[in-house]
């Protein structure tokens, strides 16, 4: 799928987060969003999932045809530290029922999604007991375990330790080589193997 901007501008009040960005975003393509706290990158981000509406500007998605921002939410998947699971649910219950939604990604089911977690001993725990790092985890596993063809990621190593970014990285080897990925971060690491750079400075 392809997502291009024309002339996108976004502002809070006054403030203008960025401006005039054009830009096409190709299928199967990698693509790091790049810039300090506070640049904007989770913003644009928000408007590219069509969470946030424009101050100025158009984007639009074509996967052979036309896709209407309203119907967007079908073809993408995205993670997030700030966003929320469901704390009452065991792991189960939210594989269950994310994947009530979203289809699996190819050679994918329940038990293969516990199993690449890694949490098969936790499956029937509630989320509030897991750590910082199991949730993030879970948010991973979540977004690239469903077959989407467009794969968003905010900070994607947050909350993980060494061993968990190794297995992020594989988890990216995966999972993202098929799809348009595209990664707000302000961390290498994440986005090493990316192959193309949106820099949001060049936008103010």
């Amino acid at each position: 799928m392809t997502i291009s901007l024309q002339n996108v501008g976004r502002r809070f009040n006054q403030e203008w987060i960025f401006r005039n960005v054009n830009y096409t975003f190709n299928a199967a393509e990698k693509y790091a969003v790049l810039g300090p706290n506070g640049s904007g990158k989770s913003t644009l981000l928000s408007v590219l999932l069509g969470n946030l509406t424009l101050s100025e500007g158009m984007v639009a998605y074509e996967n052979g045809a036309l896709v209407p921002v309203e119907n967007i939410y079908r073809h993408i998947s995205f993670a997030a530290p700030y966003v929320d699971l469901i704390e009452e649910f065991t792991l189960q219950e939210t594989i269950a029922f994310h994947f009530k939604f979203k289809g699996f990604y190819a050679g994918m089911d329940a038990e293969a999604v516990l199993d690449l977690l890694g949490l098969a001993k936790s499956q029937d725990k509630a989320l509030k007991y897991f750590s910082s790092g199991m949730k993030q985890r879970t948010k991973l596993v979540l977004a690239c375990c469903a077959a989407t063809p467009l794969l968003f990621l905010d900070e994607p190593t947050s909350n993980l330790d060494k061993q968990g970014v190794s297995w992020y990285l594989e988890l990216m080897e995966r999972f993202g080589a098929d799809r348009t990925l595209i990664i707000g971060s302000n961390q290498e690491v994440e986005y090493s193997f990316c192959n193309h750079f949106v820099q949001l400075t060049d936008y103010k």
